[in-house]
């Protein structure tokens, strides 16, 4: 409970949205632990209906190649800025913000709401609000080290596509209509 209150405080800029998070070894697992069980819960879920566990397999694999490159990113830029003591603050922060904005999401689509392209840019620009109030609240990084953190952060996270594009590549039947709406 507290965590959530720590999210909702980090998207509404309160100064004390830090004090909510544990940022702890004890903390740091128990965030980890929240961020494993939001993941298998939207893996699993749509399975239990369509029978496809294939399809979850491919989804953790793929969303472990995501959550390890931009992790990997945010590390690099860390140790640059000479910053490397905010990472567990910054991993508890941001693996809370991922459960309770993954929970809202997996809601709004139990009750067939979401999935359109506003829905899509309202969280966008959520994830980008708490992101950044993260890092200015939390880690108290400058601005000019804010936007080099999001930009290296994104630019894993395209690398992480093409990864997943080589591992998993599309179906012929997708690639095709891909391919002529490009035309």
């Amino acid at each position: 409970m507290a965590a959530g209150r720590g999210v909702i405080g980090l998207l509404i800029g309160n100064r004390q949205a830090g004090s909510y998070f544990d940022i702890s070894r004890r903390g740091l697992a128990g965030s980890f632990i929240a961020l494993l069980i939001i993941v298998a819960i939207a893996t699993y879920l749509p399975i239990l209906t369509i029978k496809d566990h294939d399809s979850a397999v491919v989804a953790l694999g793929q969303y472990g190649i995501f959550y390890a490159l931009q992790l990997g990113c945010t590390v690099i830029v860390l140790r640059q800025i000479k910053r490397l003591d905010a990472l567990n603050a910054y991993l508890v922060g941001d693996n809370w913000i991922s459960f309770f904005v993954s929970l809202i999401v997996l809601a709004l689509g139990a009750f067939g709401l979401g999935g359109d392209v506003f829905t899509t840019i309202v969280f966008g620009i959520v994830g980008l609000v708490l992101e950044v109030n993260l890092c200015r609240i939390i880690l108290q990084l400058p601005p000019v080290q804010i936007a080099l953190l999001i930009v290296a952060q994104a630019v894993g996270l395209l690398i992480a596509g093409g990864i997943i594009l080589l591992l998993y590549p599309l179906p012929p039947d997708v690639a095709a209509q891909l391919s002529s709406l490009a035309q």
